[in-house]
């Protein structure tokens, strides 16, 4: 049995389905998981939920920002007619429901005693443990899951808060929890996030810098895995792994087998957005394998 992460899919069904060739996934052996973001933006998104939900306990993921989106527009669009085309077709499906309200029951953040990776959409503060990063999650999940969802959505629509205090409460905190867990790039060593930089690593204006990089971390020690983050891309050093490799902007569709950490890649069929607002070169596909790449890592990369 093999167990495969496969960065953020966002709706890119036919790529997903050529990286599960690739890598021979089997359906009754190995495991699937998925740092969120499973759809928009790719186009084939209702073919992609069908397809990770047929697979049953077999897959994991955790909520990414898109994915909270798909569930704020399925509120507002009770009766379908949301402008989003492609997630519209979600709800105009007759297996809307069951598609929704799984996603709806997806945590926040993941942990793997059995591999010892803690996985989480975007990132953790430097603030955080792993248990509190878990108990945070929980915290949010409760309320995505409750009949109360709606005003969780309305909240979350407005002003961030930036600097984490665990004296806060009420919205203020979760909509925070929900920005770190979904969204964080950059943030400075007392937590404060840098919210609308989506840049490369080295983009973020002083004393912004990413999560990970934050020497008083207290998550040194666990293995996250992440996505979200297009213009860092595979990224692969001690402890941090991003598979986001930004299929959806012309790059490539990642997956790591956590057994033996080797990666695997399918080139995306076609570049659905013209293009991220963090990226500037010329040529796409030269992001998505920075020089930072262990060349031991690099070398396993298919």
């Amino acid at each position: 049995m093999s167990t495969y992460v496969v960065g953020d899919i966002q709706g890119c069904y036919d790529e997903l389905q050529r990286l599960l060739e690739k890598v021979r996934f089997d359906p009754a052996a190995d495991e699937l998981w998925c740092p969120g973001d499973l759809v928009n933006r790719g186009g084939k998104s209702l073919k992609t939920l069908r397809l990770l939900h047929s697979l049953g306990d077999r897959f994991t993921a955790t909520i990414g920002n898109h994915d909270i989106y798909l569930l704020r527009e399925n509120w507002k669009y009770p009766d379908a007619g949301c402008p989003n085309r492609e997630l519209d077709k979600i709800f105009r499906a007759p297996d809307r429901e069951d598609l929704i309200g799984w996603v709806q029951h997806m945590p926040l953040a993941h942990f793997s005693e059995q591999h010892g990776v803690l996985m989480v959409h975007a990132g953790v503060i430097p603030q955080w443990t792993r248990q509190d990063t878990l108990d945070h999650a929980a915290e949010i999940e409760k309320k995505l899951r409750s009949a109360k969802a709606g005003k969780f959505f309305i909240k979350m629509n407005k002003n961030w808060v930036r600097r984490w205090d665990d004296r806060r409460t009420g919205w203020r905190r979760r909509r925070l929890i929900s920005n770190i867990l979904t969204r964080l790039r950059f943030c400075d060593r007392n937590g404060k996030i840098l919210g609308s930089a989506s840049g490369p690593p080295g983009s973020a204006r002083k004393p912004y810098k990413p999560w990970f990089k934050h020497k008083n971390r207290k998550t040194r020690d666990t293995t996250i895995l992440f996505g979200h983050w297009a213009a860092l891309g595979l990224y692969a050093k001690k402890n941090v792994i991003c598979l986001d490799s930004g299929c959806v902007w012309g790059g490539k569709l990642t997956a790591l087998r956590l057994e033996d950490r080797k990666f695997f890649q399918v080139t995306g069929k076609k570049r659905y957005l013209a293009r991220h607002p963090g990226i500037r070169a010329a040529n796409v596909r030269d992001l998505f394998m920075p020089a930072e790449i262990p060349d031991h890592v690099r070398d396993d990369v298919n």
